[in-house]
């Protein structure tokens, strides 16, 4: 395990730069798709404060958020999460221009949004403005005119289920085929928990932030349990401005190969 944790305190407060979170955070060279999470938590559990993340998130934890941003081909995300979040386009930054450039990548990544019923504002930013465009999943009995509204907002749909709900590993196939194989998702929990479900997710970073919340806040994983709990390894810990970042791989990778 790659440990990056300061363990003294004259080193506690230092702030790790961009290129060395880069190189932290480098996805695996592997034969497939990689899909990693990226999450945040209280140290009570709680994934939200109110019904959102970023109360219970920091400027540490952004960097980071920026940093696997910058490193993957597409950001998937649930479309409640899109409304709950606000979410906007992707910023292409220069910071991590070169490296995404000597990969092939495009200058930010595509934002793709699952979603079974496309009840989505097709005006928002994030659909008619983004610098790559912006990506939706959805099933195949997804309603026709929602499909249209979406193509004509510039969106590519992707089909990645037989009915009407998106499967995820289909999914996961589906943006591969679409050339996107550097996978992060920024949930919700309950997309994180599908992923989880059906055996796609390689890696979790999550941040455990230094604070109690208390009350009923959903976890990092929501919906029904797998059969059986999936086993991860720890891969590193970095630690700044008392949040913990940790990142976790799957050790059931199968027949896949990868290099750190």
């Amino acid at each position: 395990m790659r440990r990056l944790l300061p363990v003294t305190d004259d080193v506690a407060d230092r702030e790790w730069t961009l290129a060395e979170l880069a190189d932290a955070y480098a996805y695996p060279e592997t034969d497939g798709p990689w899909l990693r999470a990226n999450m945040v938590s209280t140290l009570d559990g709680a994934a939200q404060h109110e019904g959102r993340s970023q109360p219970i998130s920091g400027s540490a934890d952004m960097r980071i958020f920026g940093t696997l941003r910058g490193l993957a081909d597409a950001v998937v995300v649930g479309a409640e999460t899109v409304r709950q979040e606000g979410y906007r386009p992707a910023r292409a930054r220069e910071a991590f221009a070169r490296r995404r450039a000597a990969a092939g990548q495009t200058p930010a990544a595509a934002v793709a949004v699952v979603s079974a019923s496309l009840a989505l504002d097709f005006d928002l930013p994030l659909f008619r403005a983004p610098r790559t465009p912006t990506l939706v999943l959805t099933g195949a009995d997804a309603p026709p005119e929602r499909v249209r509204a979406a193509e004509a907002a510039g969106v590519h749909v992707l089909t990645a289920g037989s009915g009407a709900a998106v499967d995820p590993a289909r999914a996961v196939a589906a943006l591969a085929e679409h050339g996107l194989t550097r996978l992060l998702t920024e949930g919700g929990p309950r997309l994180l928990g599908q992923f989880v479900a059906a055996g796609v997710l390689d890696e979790l970073c999550l941040t455990l932030s230094p604070m109690l919340t208390a009350g009923d806040a959903q976890r990092i994983a929501g919906g029904p349990p797998v059969a059986l709990p999936k086993r991860f390894a720890p891969a590193s810990v970095l630690e700044e401005a008392g949040f913990l970042f940790t990142r976790y791989r799957r050790t059931d990778i199968g027949g896949r190969t990868h290099s750190a």
